[in-house]
């Protein structure tokens, strides 16, 4: 009964991760199906653990199950790592090499000069997608050791060179 109980919070937690993951990625429709298996699972677990309060190894069972469901989902995601990712990098160095260099690993680069506090700088604004950010992070240091880099997930995307590839 225990490990009935923890298996089936695992696998509720682990869907109930992926189906907010797809709701907020736009990809409603899978959400839809999955949230279907989600509750399904919830229920029977629920059940159980209503129907044998008598026994708080029960609700301690769903509690861990809970947690390592979290775990689970969070690790599901990580691999799945859908949409993009966009870096924003500054270099001292103002040789446009590793412009060109991210461009032909296909990665889509903006860069302009900056100024910083000890002098000019180059910005790059660099788009990838996700699955590939510790590649483009690797990539960058490889380079420009001393790169600053800010990376955030970007919610939309309108017009430019790469929106074609993107979808």
């Amino acid at each position: 009964m225990i490990l009935t109980i923890i298996g089936i919070n695992l696998v509720y937690v682990s869907l109930f991760t992926l189906r907010v993951l797809f709701t907020f990625k736009g990809m409603r429709i899978i959400a839809s199906f999955v949230s279907m298996a989600e509750v399904f699972i919830y229920l029977m677990g629920l059940t159980l653990v209503l129907d044998n309060l008598d026994n708080p190894i029960n609700i301690a069972a769903y509690c861990f199950g809970w947690g390592l469901g979290v775990y689970v989902g969070s690790r599901i995601e990580k691999k799945l790592a859908l949409g993009y990712t966009v870096f924003e990098v500054v270099v001292n160095d103002l040789d446009t090499e590793i412009c060109r260099y991210l461009r032909e690993k296909n990665y889509g680069v903006t860069s302009w000069l900056a100024d910083g506090k000890d002098g000019k700088r180059l910005v790059m604004k660099v788009l990838a997608k996700r699955k590939d950010e510790q590649k483009l992070r690797r990539t960058i240091l490889e380079t420009a050791p001393k790169a600053f880099i800010i990376s955030y997930e970007p919610t939309t995307f309108n017009g430019g060179f790469l929106a074609k590839h993107l979808r």
